[in-house]
């Protein structure tokens, strides 16, 4: 697939907890020419997902096949043996369909997917208002460990160190606001 040709790709990328799947999921809800990629990971689903909506659920040795067949636009090894990646294919489903791509992936995600599509992709980093806000919202999903939360919240550390790398840095402090300023970020750029 030659990034430089095919249509355009709108990234959102955050820390875990920073509201970048519920802007996304907003954004898909208006008639905007969007579509999901769907990512891959390696993980089993958690209550209430579904293989092939949610993610393409492969386990750990289906996801390193993919990674020998080069089915990957982009993955990485998020955690030990947890793999998430972006597969051709459903951005080439989705771009004949004639519509643009948009992703909700972590931040080396966004940024591998910006430097392979360039100027054909939008990179909006979702910036949660506090890191105590963060840790707050985590909290509030009940799904995670406690380990897992200090886990992501060590990651998200580190990943707001990258918001200066992306197109624009959308404060998630207010949704509403914040989801409308997607909606105008987006809408700009699928002009172009």
């Amino acid at each position: 697939m030659d990034s430089k040709k095919g249509g355009k790709c709108v990234i959102f990328s955050a820390p875990s907890g920073a509201g970048k799947t519920t802007i996304v999921h907003r954004l898909l809800a208006m008639d905007l020419g969007l579509e999901f990629s769907v990512s891959a990971c390696s993980r089993g689903p958690r209550p209430n997902e579904v293989d092939g909506k949610d993610y393409h659920f492969l386990g750990i040795e289906g996801f390193k096949q993919k990674i020998k067949e080069g089915a990957f636009v982009e993955w990485e090894e998020v955690y030990r043996d947890n793999f998430y990646g972006t597969l051709r294919s459903e951005i080439e489903r989705i771009w004949s369909e004639g519509k643009a791509v948009i992703f909700d992936v972590d931040v080396v995600g966004g940024l591998n997917l910006k430097k392979q599509f360039q100027d054909n992709a939008l990179a909006i980093f979702v910036q949660p208002p506090s890191y105590e806000e963060l840790e707050k919202r985590l909290r509030f999903r009940s799904t995670e460990t406690e380990e897992k939360i200090n886990q992501r919240m060590e990651k998200a550390n580190k990943e707001l160190s990258f918001a200066k790398e992306f197109d624009y840095i959308l404060i998630n402090d207010d949704l509403e606001k914040a989801v409308e300023k997607a909606k105008e970020l987006v809408v700009e750029f699928l002009k172009k």
